[in-house]
């Protein structure tokens, strides 16, 4: 048998690949009188199972770029690629599946449909997908976890804020997508109940080796983050990695 190759070591860390690569985004929107850029050119990358968290000031484009990776809005120029796939001028249809396939997305207004329990909220994107049936299960799991597993039936209305948004973690998880993306997840929440929130979230995200892409404009928020992002006037103004991540 053939001996196999040996590539010598160099002693420094292969950064794992990447599941989300931006290339010279931008994103630009004409009014009657001139030429809004909301995003003037962003090259991006972000490894498998990376916490990045996406700071900066009102007006900077943290939304806009998180819309984006989700495919809700489409870019005036460049590329997203999300675990290989271009997702730059697919049709809703197919978006729809990649986003079926490969996102969760924690929304700070919490989205639920309120005509559907607390269960068929979160097994909501997976009936979408069309794999409901075999995910039944793991929707009640996903609300155990985050104890709610008395409130299977409860509609949204009669959930506090901070259940509200516990299910909506849940539903961001329940097809177990390679990438987790979430807006403002503790915006609309009390400190304490935030905080529990935030705990959840982290926790499901280790256990569940997701990469996690969040805007906050918490720093105490970003502070658990392996990487913060700083964005200002539509460009990365900084973007600083925890000393012990690779």
């Amino acid at each position: 048998m053939t001996d196999a190759i040996q590539i010598p070591s160099t002693g420094v860390p292969i950064p794992p690949p990447s599941i989300i690569e931006i290339v010279h985004l931008t994103r630009t929107i004409d009014t009657p009188s001139h030429r809004v850029e909301i995003l003037r050119g962003i090259d991006l990358a972000i490894p498998k199972g990376q916490f990045a968290a996406i700071m900066g000031p009102s007006g900077s484009g943290k939304s806009t770029l998180l819309g984006l990776l989700a495919g809700l809005d489409s870019a005036t120029t460049g590329q997203v690629l999300l675990d290989g796939v271009d997702i730059t001028g697919l049709t809703e249809d197919q978006m729809a599946e990649v986003r079926g396939r490969k996102i969760g997305f924690v929304f700070q207004s919490f989205q639920l449909i309120p005509t559907l329990t607390a269960e068929e909220n979160v097994l909501l994107p997976a009936e979408l997908a069309g794999v409901g049936a075999e995910n039944a299960q793991r929707a009640r799991d996903l609300l155990h976890r985050v104890g709610l597993s008395q409130r299977l039936d409860h509609y949204p209305v009669q959930l506090s804020g901070g259940e509200q948004q516990r299910v909506a973690l849940a539903r961001a998880f329940v097809t177990k997508p390679p990438i987790l993306l979430a807006d403002e997840p503790t915006g609309n929440l009390d400190g304490k109940t935030g905080q529990q929130v935030l705990e959840l979230l982290l926790e499901l995200n280790r256990i569940e080796g997701t990469t996690l892409v969040l805007v906050t404009h918490d720093p105490a928020l970003a502070a658990h983050a392996d990487r913060i992002i700083t964005l200002r006037d539509g460009l990365i103004a900084s973007d600083v990695l925890k000393a012990n991540q690779n």
